[in-house]
């Protein structure tokens, strides 16, 4: 993983609760050398909170205006919910990362979140420490989910989709690793980090895109993404 970027990093917060937008703000802008000592996490520059929103309206409007770098967002919230704001915030995705703050999500939403752009998802009971983890992965080139999160992630994979009671669709007969790896590709990991994510080396998951891409018709994992999301395979972004 690499360095954190030498640069104050500007971020909006996007929660419809005050008093959450005002505790991630004194975390946040609370100086690096403190965050070290306390939490024992490099943040480099540190942070500047650019803008505060208590909307998904809110958010489009702030993001558009202050072209952050992070983007600490609720999904739960009124008038444009977290979910359909980050469907309108793909133009922004080269140069703003997204971290997922939610007290509740569903394995629905956290598919789709993830399959929208979004590197990381943290839930509002987790420790502060897995915060500033979270935030310090995304904005060095990684992903960060909590276990919990995680193991949530793969027993959707594993049962087939996200409807209870529904029949899993599964036309090109993916074994459930390869379902398994084809959820990771859709959501952007490399293969390092799905060879992590799964317990294999990464040539298993070299093997395993190797037969995807055969049973798909797929020339790249893009295309193989693609396909599988038309056929439902994973969530359609």
């Amino acid at each position: 993983m690499s360095a954190m970027p030498d640069r104050i990093i500007r971020a909006v917060i996007a929660d419809d609760e005050s008093i959450f937008r005002t505790s991630l703000r004194q975390l946040l802008t609370a100086p690096p050398s403190v965050i070290q000592d306390v939490y024992g996490i490099d943040v480099g520059a540190g942070f500047e909170i650019v803008g505060e929103a208590s909307s998904g309206q809110d958010t489009l409007a702030i993001v558009a205006s202050t072209a952050p770098d992070l983007l600490l967002l609720d999904l739960n919230m009124p008038r444009i919910s977290g979910l359909t704001a980050l469907r309108e915030l793909h133009q922004h995705a080269e140069t703003m990362q997204t971290v997922v703050l939610s007290g509740s999500v569903t394995k629905d939403h956290m598919l789709a979140a993830i399959q929208l752009g979004v590197r990381a998802i943290v839930g509002k009971d987790e420790p502060t420490e897995a915060l500033f983890q979270a935030i310090v992965c995304v904005l060095t080139g990684g992903h960060w989910l909590g276990q919990n999160l995680l193991a949530e992630l793969m027993q959707l994979v594993r049962t087939g989709g996200p409807s209870p009671g529904a029949a899993p669709r599964n036309p090109f007969g993916l074994t459930p690793r390869e379902r398994e790896v084809l959820t990771l590709v859709a959501a952007g990991y490399p293969n390092k980090e799905i060879a992590r994510t799964c317990a294999v080396s990464e040539e298993t998951v070299k093997h395993h895109l190797t037969r995807m891409f055969d049973k798909v018709g797929a020339t790249n994992r893009l295309e193989l993404a693609k396909v599988a999301a038309q056929v439902g395979l994973v969530n359609e972004s």
